[in-house]
């Protein structure tokens, strides 16, 4: 009996890309020994579609042409051989396969990696597409199993996100998904879309509306600022003054680090006042604590201190401060993936959860 072939893996385990026993890598390396001709049927580009069925798909395997999308991608043996599971030479030797194939040289060496030829180039796009058709349909005739699913579940988000959504979100999956191990990034925006074509994020969890308008977004939730200050702050109460806020010592986060001016000093600048900030933080994470044993007050999303009751005092702005919306972000290649939309899937009901939570009593 055949071992499953490369793309069966990847669509089993999508994204976790973990790797197999040896024995395994050997043995999976040409598992997927079939004609193309039952794939036809995604083959949708007409250009990849003529350049295949000009070529003997008999002698040509499915999984040559999911190296050909890594190696295009990577324009990289060595990063390619390590992002199939394979060695540097089993690599080498289905890129001369596919040489042989295309009749093409297809990638070329350069000073740094490998530059792909014209051809290379005009074949990867729709490579791609018919390779995810194939992984698609694959992964929709497969039934997650959330007790049973092994995968790693990559998320990039900010500090304050980690802890209002993923920290439950992981909580949450220790009970109903215990193979699932999730591996949270930074939240790089300039290179998400990319990140997440490569397979490296999953979810980004951020505002919809700054999102590549290539990627697929839901809205979350709409999150607002709180004024926090210790317990028995000496000069902080409920219906404290614009004029007095502003006298109070204050920390404010800079996610770029350094800064100590945010949209909330232009607000008050409109209303004629300047307010003391005496700390620039570059983590939402660290303000709590700093907030609980000092007499400094801060301005923080209100789920990030939704446990905090103990020891800090927790209360509307003196005046109006614009909110903003979170949301989720994700890859069309990561779209209907069955494991990937059920943890999606939890995201939205643990949000709706804590929504009608704090609804019932009294906040947001």
């Amino acid at each position: 009996m055949l071992i499953t072939s490369r793309l069966e893996g990847e669509i089993a385990s999508a994204p976790d890309r973990r790797p197999r026993l040896a024995a395994e890598k050997r043995a999976a390396t040409f598992g997927f020994s079939k004609s193309l001709g039952r794939f036809d049927v995604f083959l949708k580009s007409h250009k990849l579609s003529a350049t295949i069925h000009s070529m003997d798909t008999k002698r040509l395997d499915l999984n040559l042409l999911v190296t050909l999308e890594t190696l295009l991608i990577e324009r990289n043996v060595t990063k390619a051989a390590a992002r199939l599971h394979l060695s540097q030479p089993a690599v080498s030797a289905q890129l001369n396969r596919l040489r042989q194939e295309f009749d093409d040289q297809l990638l070329i060496p350069a000073q740094r990696g490998m530059t792909p030829t014209a051809k290379a180039m005009e074949l990867l796009d729709p490579l791609r597409q018919t390779l995810d058709q194939v992984r698609a349909t694959l992964s929709s005739h497969r039934n997650f199993n959330p007790a049973k699913a092994r995968l790693i579940f990559a998320i990039a988000c900010t500090d304050y996100l980690q802890a209002a959504i993923v920290k439950p979100l992981v909580v949450e999956l220790r009970t109903l998904a215990p193979g699932v191990r999730v591996a949270i990034r930074n939240l790089d925006l300039p290179q998400l879309e990319a990140q997440m074509a490569r397979g490296d994020v999953d979810l980004a969890l951020m505002t919809p509306q700054e999102a590549p308008q290539g990627l697929r977004a839901r809205h979350l939730f709409d999150e607002r600022y709180v004024l926090i200050g210790r317990k028995k702050h000496p000069r902080l109460r409920e219906g404290i003054t614009v004029a007095e806020f502003a006298e109070l010592e204050q920390v404010v986060v800079s996610l770029e680090g350094g800064g100590f001016a945010t949209p909330v000093d232009s607000a008050l600048a409109a209303l004629g006042h300047k307010r003391n900030v005496v700390l620039s933080a570059a983590s939402f994470l660290f303000v709590p604590e700093i907030v609980s044993r000092s007499d400094f007050v801060a301005l923080v999303p209100e789920r990030l201190v939704r446990d905090c009751a103990d020891k800090l005092d927790v209360m509307d702005c003196p005046f109006p401060v614009e909110g903003f919306a979170v949301g989720m972000v994700w890859h069309e290649r990561s779209h209907g993936h069955s494991g990937q939309r059920w943890i999606r899937e939890t995201v939205v009901s643990l949000v709706a959860h804590e929504s009608s939570s704090r609804a019932r009593h009294g906040y947001g």
